[in-house]
């Protein structure tokens, strides 16, 4: 569908890709991954054509059409609904609309058996393209991704940037292009809308390119994963996870190489410089100093994984309860936020509050801080010290300051060296140090705002979505850092990876009230489903119920027995159905295991055979699930009608 060949691109001197390549499938699910500033996004700009490469080409099917959700979209305005927005995702259905509202208006004065044609003509390919539809899918999406029903006919420019972007996505989703680009899709969306768009992507009929940092998002609904380092793209067939491990595998593999090919380097160098001045070896030299420069170099392994080894202490202790809220109320005019609530945390809580935006989540924070108006009662309690990191703390640091004077300031009485061992944890290393704050992106600016919130001999942090901007290296360091602080802290975030290495306690806000799940976010998932699947049972129940009231099936009726042959020619069509599935999971499975044999990378042609042939039997197989699945749902509806 698309491939890129010995692509280069340079900015200035800088090269951030040189002979790279990629051949992306239709329906290819492919996560987009590594460090800042490697070029992912400037890869998106390229095979979008808003860049050109410096050499090499980008070449795409004539039938390929290419959508791309990226930042800059963030600036558009419009005066449209937000709902007419979306809808212009199907530019040729309302194109027809016109043009059939334009006969219609002719038809009150011309009658012409040409103009009857014509619209006969139109409402075809009107209904054909599923135009009485159109409408309902967009509010669909627009739902999905979080927009409220009474939101649907308000103006994009009341909008806020984040609101706005996600308009854009859902017209992008809308238009369903052959190739949908996605350039962090997640930074704007809460728990719920992640998820919703998730599931969306895990059956989109096209071909898929994720750049994301949130490592969840992209284990759910990615197939493979290419990871952009050292001016190449390398394909791993796998999500996030497979990547993860298989690149571990692949950097020993490389590291053995590299330390091998050091230690016959080494040989060879003392060979040179003891028999140089030999006439009788001189041959054998020249022919070693040759093979040296011939020799094509295996580069040292460079660790991106960063851990924290810095212990994030405090001078006292709070006492056991930190904050009490007793039967509080908060409401903004006719909005109600919390409603007769009551709610405590405990020393040694790390506690994440999730939930859609909108449920209150940030007001919560800012009750629980002490800083927002309530009915009710706040007690703080005893030696509690606070710490409070939000979003707009980045633009609370001094543009000026170093940022090795930025943290000095933040009253911490720790020395030079231990303000550097600190950095040092959140990737400011040697002179980085020095930087100004005003030179910083995003994602370093929340390192050192989060570094200051952490070094602040607090006892207890109140953080606002600190993953944002931050990459995965960065958002793995948070972690670890959270998981050492001996302190109590809550923390609002959509960042599922996050939440699952931190939290021992999820809040959520619903029908106004706080409510608390007292263990960790995967078995809070676990204890949702299993309150969902229940859900389903007394509904299933509750039909059953309603049954037994209908008039008994006549098992002589002609229908009924007809219904009964269809049943069984189903039954049987499922058991060779699941037979089928069984056998392509094994073949799956052997192919699995010949993807993890390390030496299958020494030659390409042969690795890039059995990755094409995993992506063919995994095809295979979700299209035998989703023929498995529709049996299932012919099954169910004529034992309904049966029972």
């Amino acid at each position: 569908m698309l491939s890129i060949s010995n692509l280069s691109y340079f900015i200035g001197g800088r090269a951030l890709y040189e002979n790279a390549n990629l051949h992306i499938k239709p329906k290819d699910k492919i996560g987009l991954v590594g460090q800042n500033g490697t070029g992912k996004s400037t890869l998106l700009k390229i095979i979008s054509g808003d860049y050109q490469p410096s050499s090499g080409e980008v070449q795409k099917a004539k039938d390929c059409t290419i959508g791309f959700l990226n930042q800059d979209l963030l600036s558009y305005q419009s005066d449209e609904s937000i709902l007419n927005v979306a809808l212009a995702a199907f530019k040729e259905t309302l194109a027809l609309q016109d043009e059939i509202d334009e006969v219609l208006k002719k038809m009150e004065t011309d009658h012409s058996e040409e103009i009857i044609n014509r619209l006969a003509f139109l409402q075809d390919r009107f209904e054909a393209n599923e135009g009485y539809t159109i409408k309902a899918k967009a509010e669909e999406v627009l739902e999905g991704i979080g927009f409220k029903t009474e939101d649907l006919e308000k103006p994009l420019r009341t909008f806020s940037g984040g609101w706005r972007m996600r308009v854009m996505l859902a017209k992008l989703l809308l238009e369903k292009p052959s190739l949908l680009m996605l350039d962090e899709p997640t930074n704007h969306l809460d728990l719920p809308s992640i998820q919703w768009v998730e599931n969306y992507l895990k059956t989109y009929e096209g071909a898929v390119i994720v750049v994301s940092h949130d490592q969840t998002f992209l284990d759910n609904c990615i197939s493979s994963t290419v990871e952009v380092a050292n001016q190449t793209l390398t394909l791993y067939a796998g999500n996030y996870s497979f990547y993860k491990e298989e690149k571990k595998e692949r950097m020993e593999i490389q590291q053995n190489a590299y330390e091998n090919q050091q230690q016959m380097i080494k040989q060879t160098e003392r060979f040179i410089e003891r028999f140089r001045a030999k006439a009788s070896k001189s041959n054998q030299v020249q022919s070693r100093v040759k093979a040296l420069d011939r020799m094509e170099r295996v580069h040292e392994v460079v660790d991106d994984e960063a851990f924290v080894n810095f212990k994030f202490k405090f001078s006292q202790k709070s006492g056991r309860d930190v904050v009490i809220l007793d039967h509080v109320s908060k409401s903004y005019g006719d909005l109600t936020i919390l409603k007769d609530t009551s709610a405590r945390i405990e020393r040694g809580d790390k506690i994440a509050l999730i939930g859609a935006n909108g449920k209150g989540k940030s007001t919560l924070l800012r009750i629980i801080d002490g800083t927002e108006k309530i009915q009710g009662e706040r007690t703080e309690g005893y030696n509690v010290i606070k710490s409070f990191f939000a979003q707009h703390q980045l633009e609370a640091l001094t543009l000026d300051n170093e940022i090795i004077q930025e943290m000095a300031q933040a009253g911490s009485p720790k020395t030079e060296t231990e303000l550097r061992n600190v950095l040092g944890c959140f990737l400011f290393t040697n002179e980085e140090v020095f930087k100004k704050i005003k030179v910083l992106s995003g994602g370093e600016k929340s390192r050192v705002a989060l570094a200051k919130t952490l070094i602040s001999e607090a006892n207890f942090l109140l953080l606002d979505e600190p993953t944002n901007h931050l990459d995965f290296q960065s958002v793995n360091i948070l972690i670890q850092a959270l998981q050492q602080y001996e302190g109590t802290f809550i923390t609002v975030s959509h960042d599922r990876h996050f939440i699952k290495g931190v939290a021992n306690k999820i809040w959520y806000i619903e029908d106004n009230q706080i409510k608390e799940y007292p263990g960790t976010y995967e078995e809070y998932e676990f204890w949702k489903s299993q309150q969902v699947k229940e859900e389903g049972t007394n509904q299933a129940q509750e039909k059953a119920g309603k049954k037994e009231q209908k008039k008994t099936v006549n098992p002589q009726d002609p229908e009924v027995q007809q219904a009964k042959k269809n049943l069984k020619k189903l039954e049987n069509q499922l058991e060779s159905v699941e037979k089928e599935v069984e056998k392509l999971e094994g073949n799956l499975a052997t192919i699995e295991i010949e993807l993890a044999d390390p030496e299958l990378y020494n030659d390409d042609e042969k690795a890039a055979k059995v990755q094409d042939k995993y992506q063919s039997v995994k095809g295979q197989l979700d299209r035998k699930n989703a023929e498995w699945e529709e049996l299932v749902d012919e099954i169910s509806k004529l034992q309904e009608t049966l029972s």
